[in-house]
C-alpha cells in the first residue's frame, strides 16, 4: 500500500497533512461542487410560512362557509405545504451543522429526509382530500356551493402561492428547496383551477363540478409530487445522483497518469446538494503525491460536481485488496 495523504478544501481555509496508511483523500470541497441555497432563504421560508398560514385560515373559513369542497381541499393542501415548508426550513439549517465524532458528515442528510417526508406527507394528505371528494360526488344531492366566494378566495390563493414560489425559484437545483418551490407553484395552479370552478358554478349552478375539480386537484398534486418522491427515495438509498454517469467517472479515473486499475468505486449524495465519491486506484509507481490528488479533486468537482472525493492508492503487485472484487458499473472499462 502507498502512503496516506489528506487534502481538504474548505470555504475559509486549506490544509494538508500525511500519515502512514493506505488511502489518499483527494478532496473535500464545500464550495463549487454543488449549489448552496442563498443566505436569504431563511427569510423566504419565514415569509412563505407566514403568508400560507394566514391564507389557510381564510380559505378554510370561507370553504366551510360556502360549502366548497374544492376550497377545503385547497386549504388542506396548503396546510400540508406549511408543514412541508417548516420541515424544509429546519433541514436547511441542520445541513449547516458542523460534523461531530458521531455524525462525521454533520447533519447534511437531513435535507434528503425532509424532501422524502414532504413527498410522503403530501401524498397522504392528497388521499384524504380525494376520499372526501368522492363521498361528495356520489351523494344523492350535491351540496350547494357559493361560487363567487370560491372565486375570490381562490384568486387570493394564486397571489399568495405565486409570491411564495417566486421566493424559492432561484434554489430549485437543491431538491429540498425544489420541493418547496414545486409545492407552491402547484398550489398557484390549483388555485387557478378553483377560480375556474367558481366561475362555472356561478354561470351554470352545477354544484357537482366542485368535487370533480377536487379530484382533478388531487391528481395534479400526485403528478407533481411523484418526481420528488422518486428522487428523494433514490437519494435516501445512496444511489448515484441523477446527471452523473458512474461509467464516465470511472473512465476519467482510469485515464489518470499512472493508474493501471480501478475498483470499489462508489458515488452517493451526502445531502441534497453535496456529492461524495470513494475509489481504489491501483498505480504501478505507488503513491503519486498530493499534486495528483489535488488535480483529481478539482477535475471531479468541475466535471461531475463531486465535491468530496476520497481516493485510496494501492501499489500494483502488492497484496490484493480485500474489496477488489466489489465491481460497480464505473469499475469496468467502457
Amino acid at each position: 500500500m502507498a502512503d496516506h495523504a489528506d487534502h481538504h478544501e474548505h470555504d475559509h481555509h486549506d490544509h494538508g497533512h500525511s500519515h502512514g496508511g493506505g488511502h489518499a483523500h483527494a478532496g473535500h470541497s464545500h464550495g463549487g461542487g454543488h449549489v448552496h441555497a442563498p443566505a436569504n432563504f431563511g427569510r423566504a421560508f419565514a415569509i412563505g410560512i407566514g403568508l400560507n398560514i394566514a391564507f389557510v385560515i381564510v380559505e378554510a373559513i370561507y370553504g366551510f362557509a360556502s360549502e366548497s369542497m374544492a376550497l377545503v381541499a385547497d386549504a388542506g393542501h396548503n396546510l400540508s405545504d406549511v408543514l412541508g415548508l417548516l420541515v424544509a426550513w429546519i433541514a436547511s439549517v441542520l445541513v449547516k451543522r458542523a460534523p461531530t465524532p458521531r455524525f462525521t458528515y454533520g447533519l447534511r442528510g437531513s435535507s434528503i429526509l425532509a424532501a422524502l417526508f414532504n413527498a410522503v406527507f403530501l401524498l397522504v394528505a392528497t388521499g384524504a382530500i380525494a376520499w372526501e371528494a368522492v363521498i361528495r360526488l356520489i351523494a344523492p344531492e350535491p351540496e350547494p356551493v357559493a361560487g363567487l366566494t370560491v372565486m375570490v378566495v381562490a384568486g387570493l390563493g394564486i397571489l399568495v402561492n405565486g409570491v411564495t414560489a417566486w421566493l424559492f425559484a432561484s434554489g430549485s437545483r437543491d431538491i429540498n428547496i425544489r420541493g418547496a418551490y414545486l409545492h407552491m407553484l402547484a398550489d398557484a395552479a390549483v388555485s387557478a383551477g378553483v377560480v375556474v370552478t367558481g366561475l362555472i358554478i356561478v354561470l351554470t349552478g352545477a354544484a357537482w363540478i366542485d368535487p370533480v375539480v377536487s379530484l382533478v386537484i388531487a391528481g395534479l398534486i400526485v403528478w407533481a409530487t411523484w418526481g420528488l418522491l422518486r428522487d428523494s427515495v433514490v437519494m435516501a438509498l445512496s444511489a448515484v445522483p441523477p446527471g452523473i454517469d458512474p461509467a464516465a467517472v470511472g473512465a476519467y479515473l482510469r485515464a489518470r497518469p499512472g493508474v493501471s486499475d480501478l475498483h470499489d468505486l462508489h458515488i452517493w449524495p451526502m445531502s441534497t446538494t453535496d456529492i461524495a465519491l470513494t475509489a481504489h486506484l491501483v498505480m504501478a509507481q505507488g503513491h503519486p503525491g498530493n499534486a495528483f490528488l489535488n488535480a483529481a479533486a478539482a477535475d471531479l468537482k468541475s466535471r461531475f460536481g463531486i465535491g468530496h472525493a476520497t481516493l485510496q492508492i494501492e501499489e500494483a503487485g502488492g497484496p490484493a485488496c480485500a474489496l477488489a472484487g466489489n465491481c460497480t458499473p464505473g469499475d469496468r472499462t467502457p
